[in-house]
């Protein structure tokens, strides 16, 4: 499945509460990689930076916070503006990131409609390649389960 669902959306990069820079990006969902969301951000004349995390991240961070460690998104009112945040945190930095929230949801529908939540693995086949493994498996007389005795037997004396 090639579907690719985009979005070309401007952001304001948070330098602090007073300022902000806008900054050209691109959501980008492919259904051959169900699980995941894209977002390059075109910054000068160079290649766009771009991060990939869970699109489950920011389906539940129009609604409520969410996230750990390197990516946190929450919804937020900024302005009298509805915005999604984002924030990032890698080695070379960190940055908050403020989305137009009715950009990002209509984006997010789209992806759903396309691979709709909890049927990821069927895209990806993984039900139907487990199954074969597991035949193929079976088939050629291989064990796939641990057949050596256990060491949960405690320390029996021989």
């Amino acid at each position: 499945m090639n579907l690719v669902v985009e979005c070309e959306l401007e952001i304001r990069l948070v330098l602090s509460p007073e300022h902000s820079l806008p900054v050209q990006a691109r959501l980008t969902y492919l259904a051959e990689d169900p699980y995941a969301a894209h977002i390059a951000f075109h910054v000068g004349a160079g290649a766009p930076v771009t991060w990939t995390f869970a699109r489950e991240l920011l389906v539940e961070g129009v609604f409520r916070p969410c996230g750990e460690g390197d990516v946190r998104v929450w919804p937020a009112k900024v302005q009298g503006r509805d915005v999604i945040c984002v924030a990032l945190s890698s080695p070379d930095g960190d940055a908050l990131l403020e989305t137009p929230s009715g950009a990002v949801s209509d984006w997010l529908e789209r992806t759903l409609r396309a691979v709709p939540a909890g049927s990821e693995s069927e895209v990806l086949g993984v039900d139907a390649g487990l199954a074969e493994l597991l035949r193929a498996g079976h088939a050629d007389g291989v064990c796939l389960t641990d057949q050596s005795p256990s060491d949960e037997a405690g320390d029996a004396e021989m």
